[in-house]
């Protein structure tokens, strides 16, 4: 990044994200939220051991960091490497934290579970099933969420000039869902679809406006293109990711991570990542809401009017 957008930054109060303070560790609760989602992204020695800790918090938190090593069959740089991809500053944090999810476990917390769809499963089956997944799921994007993270992207909603969101496939349906929302309370707001667009509208963006990126896996080309185009421009840039360590976090000043139930066959990542994103799109609007609710209030009010004859058209015929 030039010194020039770093000064421009810097005037603007806004951190980079080079020099982004770390979130703070995942709480006890969202640790098997954390192995579900990054799991896919280690390699085979650390899914053991995230799986293994995941799997029996209470054990291994009475495991030294050799101990670890010599259960799951890998070395003791292998335990440490994956308490930090986990979250933790190392091993002795991420004790703690099994230390204390054993405790809640033991108190009557339910263990995470999850549930494949089949092919032949019964209709009565999906609709338990995917009920139970999409609970699993919220409580999962609630527990690892980074409420200072959140509470920071509220606040550049609030203030922003303009709203900028891309998103491709499924995350543009969500991030429709976000500027909708936003328009209604007043709010200028945009989706934008179309990869060559979003860069076209990027490149326009200042100081004061706020760009953000929904991305599943972190690592959408179409998506981090023009985020990089508005973070160099000195957009605030947000990124709402199931993946906090891909590519988009080079370009993203706060990021607000998602999780997902577990794919199948017929429930691929698109399908069970959209669920996560909505609580957190929902997260960003109830907070702007009430950050403006002098303007966004009577903003409501007037657009629930002047749609009111659209839903009622025997009194519109009147």
């Amino acid at each position: 990044m030039s010194s020039s957008v770093k000064e421009t930054f810097k005037d603007a109060g806004v951190v980079p994200a080079e020099t982004r303070p770390s979130p703070a560790p995942p709480a006890p609760a969202a640790l098997a939220a954390k192995v579900r989602t990054l799991a896919p992204t280690m390699t085979r020695s650390m899914q053991r051991v995230a799986e293994t800790v995941a799997g029996d918090p209470a054990g291994c938190a009475a495991l030294t960091v050799t101990g670890l090593a010599e259960r799951t069959g890998t070395s003791e740089a292998t335990v440490v490497r994956t308490s930090r991809l986990l979250g933790y500053p190392g091993y002795r944090d991420l004790r703690l934290a099994l230390a204390a999810l054993a405790a809640q476990q033991a108190a009557g917390g339910a263990p995470a579970v999850t549930a494949d769809i089949a092919v032949d499963d019964s209709l009565v089956d999906v609709v338990a099933k995917l009920a139970q997944e999409e609970q699993q799921c919220l409580a999962d994007t609630a527990a690892a969420l980074d409420v200072t993270q959140l509470e920071a992207a509220v606040a550049a909603l609030a203030g922003a000039r303009r709203i900028d969101v891309y998103g491709i496939g499924a995350s543009n349906l969500v991030g429709q869902d976000l500027a909708q929302k936003l328009l209604r309370i007043g709010l200028i707001a945009h989706a934008h679809a179309d990869p060559h667009l979003a860069v076209t509208n990027a490149v326009q963006m200042r100081t004061g406006d706020v760009a953000l990126a929904i991305t599943h896996s972190g690592r959408t080309t179409d998506v981090i293109e023009p985020l990089r185009v508005a973070f160099d421009h000195g957009a605030t840039t947000i990124a709402i990711t199931g993946r906090p360590d891909g590519e988009i976090a080079a370009y993203a000043d706060h990021i607000l991570t998602t999780s997902t139930a577990r794919e199948s066959e017929l429930r691929p990542a698109a399908m069970s990542s959209r669920t996560s994103q909505l609580l957190v799109v929902d997260c960003l609007f109830i907070g702007v809401a009430q950050r403006t609710y002098e303007t966004a209030a009577p903003a409501l009010s007037a657009s629930y009017e002047a749609l009111a004859h659209r839903h009622s058209p025997r009194a519109n015929q009147r």
